[in-house]
Formats: C-alpha cells, structure tokens, sequence
C-alpha cells in the first residue's frame, strides 16, 4: 500500500503553484500521457482529423465523454442523444468539483476564474490535490491546484496529437489499452486509503455485483453497480465508521493541516 504524501512548506502561492506542476508532472503526467496517445489513436482510426481530436480535448478533456462522442458519431447518432449521453458520462465529474473547490477557494478571485479552472478537474486531479491539500495552507490551495490541473490539461492535446500520428505504429488493442490506464491509475490511488470501510466495502461490492449485474444487462450494468454498490457501501461505511463530519469520523483538510503543523 502506499505511503500518504508527506507534508510539504510553501511559503508562497509561486511555490505552491510549482509544487502542483512538480507532482503533476511525474506518474500523473506519465498515465495521462499515455491515455492521450491512445485516444489519438482511436481518432484516427475513425476517420477524424487531428484538429477534431485536439480541440475534443481541449473542450472536454474527460476521456469516456471523448470516446462516446467518437463512437456515436461514427455510428450516425443524432447530436442531441450525443449531447445527453456525454452530459450524463461527464456528469460524474460535478461532485468532484462540488467537494474540491470550497477547500481552494480564495478571497479576491473572481467567479469566472473558477469557470475556467474547473475545466481542469478531472479524476486524476481531482484525486492528487485531494490528497495533498491537507498539508497545504488554505491560501495555497489554489495555486497548487492551478499548477496541477494546469500542466495535466496543458499536455493533453500535444499527446492527443502524437498518438493520431503514431496510430500507425500502434495496434488497435493496444492503443485501447492505454486508454484504460487513467482508470486504472485512479483505482490504485484509490488504494491509498483502504483503512476507511467505505472504501473497503465499495472496491468490493464493485467487484462482485460489476460482473453479476453484466449477465442480466450489458447496457445498465456499470450503472447500476455505481448507484447500489455506492450507496451500500455509504451506508455499511456509515455504520462501521460513524458520522463523516463533526465528530469522530474524517478531518477535514483544515483540521489535518492544524494536526501537522502541531506535529511539527
């Protein structure tokens, strides 16, 4: 299992800012580089242009919302159910956004700005300033978060495009395959925390119910694990662990940044 991050000293919004591209830019940056090959594989093998995929990563920058757009595309799908599939798909970011940014906010930044950055939060960075927000200084927060989200952003649309040109020195089962690294990044990260039961209990009831659920519907099976093996597992996790908020149960990032520097 790994180690949790260890606590860092910014004494500035520069130095956290880089702190954010420091660690963005070493395992993080290596999976979602490889993810974008793969997806600019997949644009080519569809018959898009490179200019396609590069902008659907800019704008979009969630990659299962990027292959359902290409896939319903090419299978002649109306714009609108195109539209509503990728909203419902991207809709599993909103809750990411809705607990990170009221632990980054700062005084002084206007609300368009928080427009902008959100584009940025994507479960690889959702995860990573998460984990190391507990250490950072609340009006250091969003500059790390800036620095991370902002370089993985950044590198996408470049690998997007060395992909859709490589794709021919990349076999289709591969290139699908890399895609699936970010995935399997985010469930390794996950691994992290096993010491919270609601963790335990969801990679578990994932795991069984996931196949189980196949066999009666390929369609809603993904769905329907996610809606009750999550909810299980909140309400398993709730019993064991007790309340999340204002008692006994999980810190919040203040509380744990208080509990660090009192370490130190």
């Amino acid at each position: 299992m790994s180690k949790p991050l260890p606590p860092v000293n910014c004494n500035t919004e520069r130095e956290a800012m880089w702190l954010g591209v420091r660690e963005a830019s070493k395992v993080p940056a290596f999976i979602m580089s490889a993810s974008f090959i793969g997806f600019g594989s997949m644009v080519y093998d569809a018959g898009w242009t490179v200019h396609h995929g590069v902008v659907t990563t800019l704008t979009t920058w969630a990659l299962p919302g990027q292959i359902m757009l290409v896939e319903m595309f090419n299978a002649g799908a109306p714009l609108l159910a195109i539209a509503i599939s990728i909203g419902m798909i991207n809709a599993r970011i909103f809750p990411m956004v809705v607990s990170l940014l009221p632990v980054v906010r700062k005084p002084g930044i206007p609300a368009w700005v928080y427009f902008v950055i959100v584009n940025a939060i994507a479960v690889t960075t959702w995860m990573g300033v998460m984990l190391r927000i507990p250490y950072l200084k609340p009006e250091h927060r969003f500059s790390y978060l800036l620095g991370y989200g902002g370089l993985l952003w950044s590198i996408s649309p470049f690998f997007t495009a060395i992909g859709f040109f490589l794709s021919d020195m990349v076999p289709r089962p591969v290139s699908i395959g890399l895609v699936f690294l970010n995935p399997l990044y985010f469930t390794l990260l996950f691994l992290v925390d096993l010491k919270k039961p609601t963790k335990v209990i969801a990679l578990v009831l994932g795991a069984i119910l996931g196949p189980l659920l196949f066999l009666f519907s390929s369609d809603w099976s993904l769905l329907l694990t996610g809606i009750i093996g999550g909810t299980a597992a909140y309400f398993l996790g709730q019993r064991i662990d007790g309340p999340t908020e204002g008692g006994q149960g999980q810190k919040t990032p203040d509380e744990a940044l208080n509990q660090t520097e009192s370490a130190n």
